[in-house]
């Protein structure tokens, strides 16, 4: 009897274990409240009945759920009470079930049911399993409730520690300083030419092809005492952007237009240029000493563009000059100061140092380097310069011919030396107090780029979100009717064909994207070629990617990237060392260095149309026209055959041949016989007749066309029209 009851009692002990086990999952998945459990004496626990063993099998269970409960109850109280939500919950892009239930002061258990019917697999969903943004709205607007979403955390607002101009200086301090004068015009019309005559030095001979590669700024000393800063900026419509640039600090422009050429598209943009800065201009007509040069038809021409010249009641001076040759050249320069002094040019040589940077590069022995303007104070060396988001400390000043010097006033182009990293051609110089306030301006800046940032970043996550949204709906268009596990087995047939795809498949996939890593000597002359990148509008024919770009030689982290991306190298005014071309060679890396810009471009496109896929063309051999019909009887069956006469070139039975019927093609294919009289014959020459049968049963009719034709394959050409 005592066994017996062991016995019992062990089999009542394992249904308590298992009991407290299901109650442990239970808990897991919701919130019990507290019961308090009645007094049960301790007597049952040994009676054999089976109707009392289920009735302590509650008992166990009431106990367990009373332990359980005091616990939840000590954590409760250390965490925040469930918010009261009137109708709006607060969400971000990402919530656990259990977070969302909490936002929206619901339990667990209304989340899953509001995921029912849905394509969520609730087998899988845990209380810390994430749901996305989608799933999340879904909930809310199935609770009868609003949402909204959660705000970025904000900063106390930082105070504005940025570098500003001072302001206007007063007129008593003011000095006269040199003008600044911008040469601007088209490619080839003279302006290095011009400049070179001025300055008494070879530039030109330096530069590659003629044509001037980037910015360069010059002081030139005229017989009269005067000095005039000259910007040198590019002739070739690939610069406009720095030519835009030149004209925000100068004071004069001369247009230079070739005599003999007349206005040319880079000329209408120069116009266009000094009128957005409000700078005056003075023509000079160039290559005035060939025999086809025509002044008069040039001044003519620049009316239509709103240039009048004094001599047609204007205000713009125009001067006839031959720069090779230096005709009128002090003629010219007497103009541009007297117009300088109708100007009043003046400008405060005391206080912080204002300025422009005119061009930057970096330097192998004296790092990174800039041609400034000075505008305002006078630079010295040990002053703490900011410019866009790097300063210096000035450690050297050089003027345009190398030379050091120890200061530069207002209107002085300088060379500076000392910069952390390249600024950017166009960035303002300020003088600051000291290297820690400099510091104290790069932090500002850096936080006003990464706020910038930030902001965009969010309007594109945004632009993407409703995309996919777009994407996902159109997707499952069709599907609506479906459960979730027969949706996904039709977007799996769908696309089960890509999941296969091969490796070889995969490359041509790929074939139409050209991935370019650009290098330039200087940042003028880069941003005037990713200006022009920029411009690209065929990428449906073939997608240019810049993956890369940036100031220097070679490197061999340029041939890693251009492996990785199996791309191609083009360097502008660089060099690329032996090792370097080794290393490439042995990738099988591509790399193109040029000296002139609108070479490089062309190289480029040669490299899409390298990209894009041959076209067919069809080229006509000869023709002939259906002059009767009749059958002959091959085995047992009747095989149509067209009486033709060729009336323009040949017909070969070996080439393709079309059927033409009122215009229309209505048959291509290869014809099954070709005679003359009774024989076979491979060709039949104009003005022959000939029978001839077709592959397939077609019916002919008298009048038809019957076309001989070769497919060739022709490399097709971009589109794409960089502007010149």
């Amino acid at each position: 009897m005592n066994r017996g009851l062991i016995l019992k009692f062990e089999n009542l002990t394992g249904a308590c274990r298992q009991l407290r086990t299901l109650s442990v999952i239970k808990a897991s998945r919701a919130h019990w409240r507290s019961v308090q459990p009645p007094a049960h004496p301790a007597w049952p626990v040994l009676c054999p009945h089976v109707w009392q063993r289920g009735r302590l099998s509650g008992i166990a269970l009431s106990q367990h759920r009373h332990l359980a409960t005091k616990e939840e109850t000590k954590r409760s109280k250390k965490k925040k009470k469930i918010p009261l939500t009137k109708g709006e919950v607060e969400i971000r892009q990402k919530m656990t079930v259990e977070e969302l239930a909490h936002a929206m002061g619901k339990d667990i258990d209304h989340i899953y049911e509001a995921l029912l019917y849905t394509d969520v697999d609730l087998d899988s969903l845990e209380p810390d399993s994430i749901l996305h943004e989608e799933q999340i709205r879904l909930i809310v607007n199935k609770s009868g409730m609003k949402y909204k979403s959660a705000k970025l955390k904000e900063e106390k607002e930082r105070e504005n520690t940025d570098a500003v101009r001072r302001p206007p200086a007063d007129p008593a301090v003011l000095t006269p300083r040199p003008p600044v004068v911008t040469i601007l015009g088209h490619v080839d019309h003279g302006k290095t030419t011009l400049l070179d005559s001025l300055r008494k030095t070879q530039v030109a001979a330096m530069e590659a092809g003629g044509i001037t590669q980037h910015i360069g700024a010059f002081l030139v000393h005229l017989p009269s005492g005067e000095k005039i800063t000259f910007l040198d900026t590019p002739g070739h419509a690939a610069f406009s952007a720095m030519r835009a640039r030149g004209t925000h600090v100068t004071d004069i422009v001369i247009l230079v237009v070739a005599a003999e050429d007349g206005v040319m598209q880079q000329t209408v943009e120069s116009i266009q240029h000094a009128k957005n800065a409000g700078v005056p201009l003075i023509l000079a007509i160039n290559k005035c000493d060939k025999p086809e040069a025509d002044p008069e038809k040039v001044k003519k021409e620049l009316l239509a563009h709103d240039v009048v010249c004094e001599e047609f009641g204007g205000d713009v001076q125009a001067v006839n000059i031959s720069a090779l040759k230096g005709d009128n050249l002090m003629v010219l320069a007497e103009a541009t100061v007297a117009l300088a002094e109708m100007l009043e040019l003046k400008a405060d040589p005391t206080g912080l140092v204002e300025g422009a940077v005119i061009e930057s590069r970096k330097d192998k022995g004296k790092g990174p380097l800039t041609t400034a303007i000075i505008q305002r104070g006078t630079l010295r060396k040990g002053c703490v310069l900011v410019a866009g988001k790097t300063w210096a400390k000035v450690r050297f000043m050089f003027d345009e011919n190398g030379k050091a010097i120890d200061a530069a006033s207002p209107g002085t182009p300088v060379e500076i030396m000392g910069w952390k990293e390249v600024p950017s051609a166009g960035d303002e110089i300020l003088e600051v107090e000291s290297e820690q306030r400099a510091q104290e301006v790069m932090a500002w800046r850096t936080y006003v780029e990464q706020q910038e940032k930030a902001k965009k970043d969010m309007e594109v996550i945004e632009a993407k979100q409703q995309e996919h949204k777009l994407q996902q709906q159109k997707k499952y268009e069709g599907l609506t009717h479906l459960t979730w596990r027969q949706r996904k087995k039709a977007l799996y047939n769908a696309n089960k064909h890509l999941v296969y795809l091969k490796p070889k498949e995969k490359t041509e996939m790929d074939k139409n994207v050209l991935s370019v890593i650009v290098k330039g000597d200087v940042d003028g002359s880069l941003e005037a070629i990713l200006d022009i990148l920029d411009s690209y509008d065929a990428h449906e024919e073939c997608k240019l990617d810049i993956i890369h770009f940036g100031m220097g030689d070679i490197s061999e982290t340029d041939i890693s990237l251009a492996e990785t991306f199996n791309g191609v190298v083009f360097g502008f005014s660089v060099k690329a060392n032996d090792s370097i071309k080794k290393l490439a060679d042995k990738k099988g890396i591509k790399i193109k260095l040029h000296n002139i810009i609108y070479k490089l471009i062309e190289d480029l496109k040669e490299e899409l149309n390298s990209r894009l896929p041959p076209s067919v063309v069809e080229n006509t051999i000869g023709e002939a026209s259906v002059l009767d019909i009749f059958s002959v009887t091959v085995g047992k069956n009747k095989v149509p055959v067209a009486g033709c006469r060729v009336h323009k070139g040949l017909l070969d039975r070996k080439m393709n041949f079309k059927l033409v019927r009122k215009g229309s093609v209505v048959w291509k294919g290869s014809i099954s016989s070709l005679r003359h009289h009774k024989d076979d014959v491979p060709v039949i020459k104009m003005g022959m007749d000939c029978g001839l049968s077709l592959d397939e049963s077609i019916e002919f009719n008298v009048g038809d066309k019957i076309i001989c034709y070769e497919e060739k394959e022709v490399q097709q050409t971009t589109s794409w029209d960089p502007g010149f």
